[in-house]
């Protein structure tokens, strides 16, 4: 089920997933897709787990949790058992994200997306901890992966290698940029992400300046910035 919160962010909108009985990420406060989700889950779920707790995906899960009667909400990344699925510690988004795996489905939230890169928090768990977190995903044996946005992803390993290459290549343009003499955070931007719209949507920009602060704070641990 996907809610109706589309944003350059949330691309056409949260996807909420119903899994045996459980729901994934039950996005939005908002009555009209709750009740569609319970509608789809037979109007009766088990329970409701978390990838992530951002707004777009959690901020329903009180509300669907007393729809169905009073299951339990469940957030693996905060510490919880993760229900009838497997929880892969996956930071980098944010510091509780992680991926939901059954049945050879990955459920990434915002790991990984259906369309597009992830916009990697300077607070979400570090740059590296993200890659690290790509190349564990890569080895599972994954049929398919349902992404938090966009549409469903039936190459996992080709996007996952993907989503490797295109980061380290975006630390390349970033290290270009500092060799070329840019210093300040607009400076970087400029150079770094000429390949993506950020100057005509702001919020794209504030996400790029959040990933940015990612990648230099894994440069300057890896001792790669320059004085």
């Amino acid at each position: 089920m996907r809610a109706d919160n589309a944003s350059p962010m949330t691309l056409d909108g949260t996807n909420t997933y119903v899994v045996a009985g459980w729901v994934i990420d039950p996005g939005p406060e908002d009555e009209r897709h709750l009740d569609a989700v319970l509608s789809a889950a037979g109007n009766r779920i088990e329970g409701i787990v978390l990838t992530h707790d951002h707004f777009d995906h959690s901020a329903g899960a009180a509300r669907l949790a007393e729809m169905g009667g009073g299951v339990a909400v469940l957030h693996p990344g905060a510490g919880d058992a993760a229900g009838p699925f497997d929880a892969v510690p996956t930071p980098g988004h944010s510091r509780d994200s992680v991926c939901l795996i059954r049945e050879r489905i990955c459920f990434s939230g915002d790991t990984v997306l259906g369309e597009g890169s992830v916009f990697i928090a300077g607070d979400g768990g570090g740059l590296a901890g993200y890659l690290e977190a790509l190349e564990r995903l890569r080895e599972l044996p994954l049929d398919a992966i349902c992404p938090g946005h966009g549409p469903v992803v039936w190459d996992p390993r080709e996007r996952i290698t993907h989503y490797i290459e295109h980061r380290l290549e975006r630390e390349r343009k970033v290290l270009d940029a500092l060799a070329a003499g840019a210093r300040t955070d607009d400076e970087i931007l400029d150079r770094a992400w000429d390949d993506a719209p950020i100057d005509t949507v702001p919020l794209l920009r504030h996400a790029a300046a959040q990933t940015l602060e990612a990648h230099l704070e894994k440069l300057r641990a890896e001792g790669r910035l320059p004085r």
